[in-house]
């Protein structure tokens, strides 16, 4: 029986590590990027690659932390690494109340500290020019399209944990791959739109982090990162949950 410090120490790791690879590596595309022409309108505010590129980039730095970390931490917290999971498989049962806010306080802080060392490492360019990796919509991007797409997206996440993951029935050993390449490939398509968070704790770290380091104030948009991957994730619980009957976790 593994203690719930145990399990939130684990969350607070992976989520770092989902942070600091995954947002530094949006910084780090924002950094190189910096003066050049975008080749399109489209890719405003992103690498010069022609948006696909860019993201492909970033979301393979995402799936790969991601499965990393389930490998790791997956046996030891469920690495959900995630406030929208854990209220997810909390929502239909699959979680006990009590350790709820112990993870995504864990969730919180761990992002939060990946954003701050990300900047003591790379300087200030990371808040001045990549402004830590933060996420907004893109230009022509409504607010609520962005919660409409982080909803979809969350979706598609969520309910690939629920089929690979937490289903007993899943196959064995390919959880980590195929949840890291979801993302990836979610990433890939919607980063443009809203900057494809699906995640409140990814958010959340750059948020604080250019918040403390004078970099820009985004907190207007943070509704946007929890109420759409909450909805979608929430929703794909209860759609899994559904479709099977006989679903165990």
């Amino acid at each position: 029986m593994v203690s719930l410090a145990k399990k939130v120490i684990a969350e607070f790791i992976g989520t770092f590590i989902l942070v600091f690879f995954g947002a530094g590596a949006a910084a780090i595309t924002l950094m190189i990027s910096s003066g050049q022409t975008p080749p399109n309108s489209f890719n405003i505010g992103i690498g010069v690659l022609g948006g696909l590129g860019d993201w492909l980039a970033i979301g393979l730095a995402f799936g790969i932390a991601i499965a990393a970390s389930i490998y790791v931490f997956g046996r030891i917290s469920g690495c959900h690494i995630n406030p929208a999971v854990t209220i997810a498989l909390w929502s239909i049962k699959k979680f006990p109340s009590r350790d709820v806010i112990p993870y995504i306080l864990a969730q919180l802080g761990g992002a939060s500290l990946a954003s701050l060392l990300f900047a003591a490492c790379v300087g200030m360019g990371a808040v001045t020019i990549g402004g830590l990796g933060a996420t907004a919509p893109f230009p022509g991007i409504g607010y609520w399209q962005a919660v409409l797409v982080e909803a979809i997206g969350t979706f598609l996440l969520v309910i690939t944990i629920m089929g690979v993951a937490v289903d007993r029935k899943a196959t064995p050993g390919f959880a980590g791959l195929i949840i890291g390449l979801t993302v990836a490939g979610i990433i890939t398509t919607i980063g443009n739109i809203s900057g494809s968070s699906l995640n409140p704790a990814r958010t959340f770290g750059p948020y604080l982090g250019d918040l403390l380091l004078g970099g820009s104030n985004l907190w207007a948009f943070f509704p946007i990162y929890v109420i759409g991957p909450l909805v979608g994730g929430v929703l794909a619980a209860f759609v899994y949950k559904y479709l099977t009957d006989d679903f165990t976790a």
